[in-house]
């Protein structure tokens, strides 16, 4: 698993990174199609307006006499009524020639700004109103095409040269407009797969973590169990010696000492299947009104034993004026008993706890804190979760499975209630509860 692990980490990585590099080829290959067949379609279309534009218009030119014969005033009359576009067509006219030919050429929704000028030195023009404004950015385009009149027309070779420039404002910012699904397609789903793959690795550690965590619970409940079921071994064997079977007083003692040691994994055992049912949300709450401040009392005579044994002290602040809770009389026992069993446990020379209570506003809050060995800030980030011990050097050097802490958090939550942990590596922690005071 551990070499396993960043072989498939690293593959899934080059694989999202080749993925996003042939999105991003793709995109641009397609925006460079895309541009070549909207240049080649303005093209046509602009070819195709010029056809139509220079086509004659028999209504706007004198009749022509028999055998094409022309006297001087219809010379006159070809002179002034010159066949060019600027002549026979409206400005209006030539937007609706050309506006029909974007159609025709799949070009319906770009915008034009046109121009047809006389290719002569102050010659006449018709333009659109904004053609010259597009005209003077240079990120525009401009599509320029020699109007022509048909060949072997009459007016072949009689007009002047002239030019229809036709210019597609932001032509560019049109065709990324209309490729906008796709690239939002593109990034979605680049996107998705990234996130797949984030969490994909952060499920791996997850679980890496979880199996490193399994082992060392696995570890820590064999020497739990392994403790008592050794002193039982001893007990049993001494029980079995005459010496010790004749005297009542010594097979007394033995037999206690099997007693509180089957108690001892019964109790461990109690705790697993506790967690199990934690797990599985079946805990039932039995709620009433408790005095806290008598529970605490109780736990802390039971305790006093393990803290005189290491010649430790408690100093207790009871300052809460109001103490009724809602609460389990059994789970918030054991709430109060497991934090002080831990700063007991994780205890340096001299021990010292300090255990208060005070009111903030509708709560109640108990705080306790010791002088041990603290913890540092990952510890103190993970304290809560299940199976989870702080690394003290000897994974056996205090005793546990890693539930505790988990327990408590879980129950504070069952009580409405937060739980609040700090503390300093090497000077000790702190542990701050607060439970709604009932109405």
């Amino acid at each position: 698993m551990k070499k396993i692990f960043p072989v498939i980490t690293i593959l899934i990585f080059f694989s999202l990174l080749g993925l996003i590099f042939f999105q991003y080829m793709w995109i641009k290959s397609a925006k460079d199609i895309k541009d070549k067949q909207v240049e080649e379609n303005i093209v046509s279309a602009q070819y195709y307006a010029a056809t139509i534009l220079t086509q004659e218009r028999n209504s706007l030119m004198p009749l022509a006499r028999k055998n094409d014969l022309l006297f001087p005033g219809d010379k006159l009359q070809m002179q002034y009524f010159k066949p060019s576009v600027i002549k026979r067509f409206s400005k209006d006219e030539i937007a609706d020639v050309i506006r029909m030919a974007f159609n025709k050429f799949n070009l319906k929704d770009y915008p034009f700004e046109f121009n047809i000028s006389v290719n002569a030195i102050n010659g006449d023009q018709v333009y659109s109103d904004n053609f010259y404004k597009y005209y003077l950015d240079s990120s525009n385009l401009r599509h320029v095409l020699a109007l022509e009149p048909p060949s072997g027309s009459s007016f072949e070779n009689m007009v002047s040269e002239e030019l229809l420039s036709i210019i597609v404002p932001h032509q560019k910012g049109l065709i990324w407009k209309e490729m906008i699904w796709f690239i939002v397609g593109a990034i979605l789903f680049t996107f998705i797969i990234t996130t797949a793959f984030f969490i994909t690795v952060r499920t791996m550690l997850k679980q890496k973590k979880l199996s490193e965590i399994k082992s060392d619970f696995i570890n820590n409940m064999t020497h739990e169990f392994k403790t008592p079921l050794a002193t039982i071994s001893l007990a049993v064997d001494a029980l079995k010696n005459e010496k010790v079977s004749a005297d009542k007083e010594k097979s007394e003692y033995f037999t206690s000492i099997i007693k509180e040691e089957n108690k001892r994994m019964n109790k461990q055992v109690e705790t697993i299947l506790q967690a199990a049912l934690l797990d599985k949300k079946e805990v039932q709450l039995n709620m009433k009104r408790l005095l806290a401040h008598d529970i605490i009392v109780n736990v802390l005579n039971n305790i006093n034993i393990q803290v005189e044994e290491k010649g430790g002290k408690i100093d207790v602040d009871l300052e809460a004026e109001n103490d009724l809770i809602m609460a389990d009389e059994v789970h918030f026992t054991n709430v109060i008993n497991n934090l002080l069993d831990n700063a007991v446990k994780y205890s340096k020379e001299n021990l010292h706890i300090k255990l208060s209570t005070k009111n903030s506003g509708n709560n109640l809050r108990i705080k306790i804190e010791d002088n041990g060995i603290g913890m540092n800030k990952e510890t103190l980030h993970r304290i809560f979760e299940k199976f989870y011990r702080a690394h003290t050097g000897n994974v056996h050097n205090v005793k546990g499975f890693g539930l505790g802490l988990s327990y408590v958090k879980t129950m504070i939550d069952a009580h409405h209630g937060y739980i609040k942990a700090e503390s300093v590596l090497g000077k000790g922690s702190s542990f701050t509860i607060s439970l709604p005071l009932p109405k």
